[in-house]
């Protein structure tokens, strides 16, 4: 009778909430895993991913020794080597690399493998004492937060708690089945109580049945709504003059864009009947309330950054934020003064200015030439041959003889298999770390639970092995997870240093404590006052800007599937089983017009590539939108290239970031 406990957790995965979780263990293996009822965003409830994180945690895939490449790149053949030997090799070849052509020919590459403060950010320590590349972090959300803050600067968005003070609610843009569950219940119940629940999405698939009503809107074309929507509001007489005039700036020179964004002007841009625009503006008019759920697939194109901004003024058009429940969520709520992560990352272990490469341009880096070539690369909590834009860029990269690439990763995945080292890494429950989630205002600490299997190594010890193997000296690297913790906690922000000293017990053994709301009318801006007008960007007055032209007749979206997140959980069978193949997802008319039946196998391309897919039809997507939903690898397919070998490495107008979404498509049947 083997004795078992439970000790609290975090899932420490890219997701707003950073869910309790519940871990039962014998203290060598992790036997069950369940929501933690008293976590105070998710209450309890977690995704179908993680009700079985024990199956990954415990996979006979997982990688537990460091592997040399013996084969040719991509190949996918290893032989077991040692840590020491691991070791010596990568510190012989960096400090090769910094004597022949310094160290900003070593790209280093991270995204959200795993989302802890402490974790994640360890790298950046290590290659700014090294001196190497440093990676722009734009790949997931960044055009979004650039035009959120283009119009609210600091003010917290609405914490998704705040909902329930909500009297209506337009989910924009937002697969909330896959990454907004946490919410479900609540909006169940409002509409229970009669209050309406309206989607606005390209592609509604997952998310139209927990809506009263769905707009399906052609994608990029967001921007032009919302100005139609103030149209109808302005001449209503449904804004609030008197906010937008004293609370804000620049509304009068932002009225003639108002004057001309007719319904029957966006009808024409977005694809949606000016009758529906109108009946949509005057239900979200007259409601008290009401609340913007905000995604982030909406701000994935070259008019990423604009659109979030006229969306955002549209939250505040009514004078919404003013009443509790009232404004956007899923934006930055800027909740929450915790730690101070510039510890872990030690932007002062950097002598020299840094060569910086944006994640989104990684294919165009790998494959430079002359004083600008990459020698080595090193990926830690990432894919990016799976999850980053010009696949069929970043596999000539990888696949070449002359760079020395490193992957620390827990299973085969496609950016491993051209890895000349493989170093095996650690879950969640195998390391220390603290979670500051980016949906909510919390604020927890999740402790090593067991031991890693094999030679399983987290970020942090990875990181501190190496760095004695490059004779680096500063104390920071001869400590564990747990001191740097204990650092985090002893330098606390104002949130911190105001708990009890029962809340601080709470915390340190694995609890989760929450900050306080926003202020959503203490506008953090230079003026104190809402930016309708920003006079420090390009653009200073909010305008409708198409996104990239499209030159294929089908526009391609990614959209989140929530059987898998990303290329993660690809190690589970059952998940992939029901997720199914790689799939494109048509309207039936568009399929009928191409000669395409559902469930064909279908050809796209564009001038990146030619993928193959199975189409299936839904009447719940734009008319001319193709949408790839999730994230695969090549061994579930049996090709080459997947849907990122579509999508082109363009940056959004703001904030640098990823154009996933902004891609055009042709379609055909496939022949075999």
């Amino acid at each position: 009778n083997t004795m078992t406990y439970v000790q609290r957790t975090i899932c420490p995965y890219d997701c707003p909430t950073s869910c309790g979780l519940l871990a039962e263990t014998d203290g060598k293996k992790i036997l069950r895993v369940k929501g933690d009822k008293t976590h105070p965003a998710n209450k309890g409830l977690i995704c179908g991913k993680m009700q079985h994180y024990e199956e990954s945690i415990n996979s006979e895939k997982r990688i537990l020794t460091p592997l040399r490449r013996t084969g040719k790149k991509g190949s996918g053949q290893f032989m077991p080597i040692t840590w020491e030997e691991a070791g010596n090799e990568i510190a012989e070849r960096f400090l090769n690399i910094c004597r022949e052509d310094g160290p900003q020919a070593i790209l280093p590459a991270v995204y959200s493998g795993v989302m802890g403060q402490i974790q994640r950010k360890c790298g950046e320590a290590f290659f700014n004492r090294l001196g190497a590349c440093s990676l722009v972090l734009t790949l997931c959300a960044s055009a979004k937060g650039a035009g959120y803050s283009a119009v609210a600067g600091k003010t917290g968005c609405l914490d998704p708690r705040e909902l329930e003070n909500s009297d209506f609610f337009l989910i924009w843009g937002s697969n909330i089945m896959a990454t907004r569950l946490q919410i479900l219940p609540l909006l169940a119940r409002k509409r229970k109580e009669g209050k309406q629940v309206i989607l606005i999405e390209a592609c509604g698939r997952d998310s139209a049945s927990l809506c009263d009503k769905a707009v399906y809107i052609r994608p990029g074309t967001d921007g032009a709504l919302a100005l139609a929507m103030m149209h109808v509001l302005w001449r209503e007489h449904l804004e609030d003059e008197d906010f937008l005039r004293n609370q804000a700036d620049g509304y009068e020179q932002f009225l003639p864009e108002i004057w001309k964004a007719t319904p029957e002007w966006a009808q024409g841009i977005t694809g949606i009947p000016a009758e529906v625009i109108e009946e949509l503006a005057h239900v979200y008019g007259k409601a008290k309330a009401p609340a913007i759920v905000l995604g982030s697939g909406l701000s994935r194109y070259g008019n990423g950054g604009m659109t979030v901004r006229l969306i955002t003024i549209l939250s505040a058009f009514t004078g919404a934020w003013k009443r509790p429940g009232g404004g956007i969520c899923g934006c930055d709520h800027n909740l929450g003064d915790f730690v101070d992560t510039k510890r872990i990352t030690r932007p002062d272990l950097r002598k020299e200015p840094a060569r910086i490469v944006n994640i989104n341009q990684l294919s165009s880096a790998l494959n430079a030439e002359g004083k600008d070539k990459i020698r080595a690369f090193y990926v830690y909590a990432g894919n990016p041959v799976n999850s980053v834009c010009n696949q069929t860029g970043l596999l000539k990269g990888v696949a070449r003889e002359d760079l020395f690439t490193v992957v620390h990763e827990r299973f085969m995945t496609d950016t491993a298999l051209y890895a000349d080292i493989i170093l095996p890494a650690t879950f969640s429950v195998e390391q220390t770390d603290c979670f500051k989630p980016y949906g909510y205002g919390t604020f927890a600490v999740a402790n090593k639970i067991i031991d890693p299997p094999g030679q399983c190594k987290s970020n942090w010890d990875t990181f501190c092995f190496l760095a004695g193997k490059l004779g680096f000296e500063e104390d920071y690297f001869k400590q564990t997870a747990e001191d740097a913790l204990e650092d985090l906690l002893s330098h606390p922000g104002k949130d911190l240093a105001r708990l009890s000293e029962e809340q601080w017990q709470f915390l340190r053994e694995g609890g989760t404590i929450s900050a306080d709301f926003a202020d959503h009318c203490d506008f953090k801006t230079p003026s104190g006052k809402f930016m309708i007008v920003n006079k420090s960007l390009k653009d200073p007055v909010p305008h409708y800007i198409p996104c990239y032209d499209g030159t294929y007749p089908f526009h391609l979206i990614s959209v989140p599937d929530s059987h898998t997140l990303n290329s993660i959980f690809l190690e589970r069978d059952s998940l992939v089983e029901n997720r199914g193949p790689m799939s494109l997802l048509l309207h039936p008319q568009d399929g009928a017009e191409l000669g395409i039946q559902d469930g064909d196998p279908v050809t796209a391309w564009n001038d990146l590539a030619e993928v193959e897919f199975k189409a299936v039809f839904t009447d719940q997507i734009a008319r001319k939108t193709a949408a790839a939903s999730g994230v695969y690898s090549s061994s579930i397919t049996g090709q080459r290239f997947q849907v990122n070998a579509l999508n082109h490495e363009r940056l959004s107008d703001i904030g640098e970031a990823t154009t996933l979404n902004d891609n055009t498509i042709n379609i055909k049947r496939s022949t075999f």
